[in-house]
C-alpha cells in the first residue's frame, strides 16, 4: 500500500514519525513536503498529498499541521477527496467505515506522538462499511459537480 503524506512546518516532526512508523510497517511512503521546520504555507504541501490520491498515485493520504484544521480544508477542496481530521482512533474507525475517507488529516498539537501512530494504524486498517454509507457517499460526490 502507498502512501502519500505531506505537512507544513507546524507538522514537520510528526510527519517524521509518521514516515518513519509507516515505513517500519513496510509501506510504502511518498513524502510531499516540507522537508524543514521553516516556515511555509501547508495548501503548497497538502494539495499534493491528495492529488496524490486521486490520481491513484497512492491508496491514501496523510496530512498534518500544527492543528490540522488547515491541511483538511486543503485537501477537501481536491475533488474527490473525503478528508477527515481525527483526534483519536474512534473518529479514524468512523471516518473508514461510514464516510470511506481517503486522506487522514492531523493536527501535531492534537495528541501524543503514539496517539497520533494508533490513529494512522486504525486509519489505513479500517475497511469501509459500504451499503448506506455508499449512498451518502455518492450524494457528496454528487456536490462536487456543482
Amino acid at each position: 500500500m502507498k502512501i502519500s503524506i505531506a505537512s507544513d512546518h507546524g507538522g514537520f516532526e510528526l510527519k517524521q514519525e509518521i514516515i518513519a512508523f509507516l515505513k517500519n510497517k513496510k509501506y510504502e511512503v511518498e513524502d510531499f513536503g516540507t522537508y524543514s521546520k521553516d516556515s511555509c504555507d501547508y495548501p503548497d504541501f497538502g494539495s499534493k498529498a491528495a492529488k496524490a490520491v486521486v490520481e491513484g498515485a497512492a491508496d491514501f493520504g496523510i496530512v498534518i499541521c500544527t492543528t490540522g484544521i488547515g491541511m483538511s480544508i486543503t485537501a477537501n477542496k481536491i475533488k474527490g477527496i473525503r478528508a477527515a481530521l481525527c483526534t483519536n482512533t474512534h473518529l479514524a474507525e468512523m471516518s473508514r467505515r461510514h464516510n470511506n475517507a481517503n486522506v487522514l488529516a492531523l493536527g501535531q498539537n492534537n495528541q501524543s506522538i503514539n496517539s497520533a501512530l494508533e490513529i494512522v494504524n486504525v486509519f489505513l486498517n479500517t475497511s469501509f462499511d459500504g451499503g448506506r454509507h455508499q449512498r451518502r457517499i455518492d450524494k457528496i460526490s454528487k456536490l462536487e459537480e456543482n
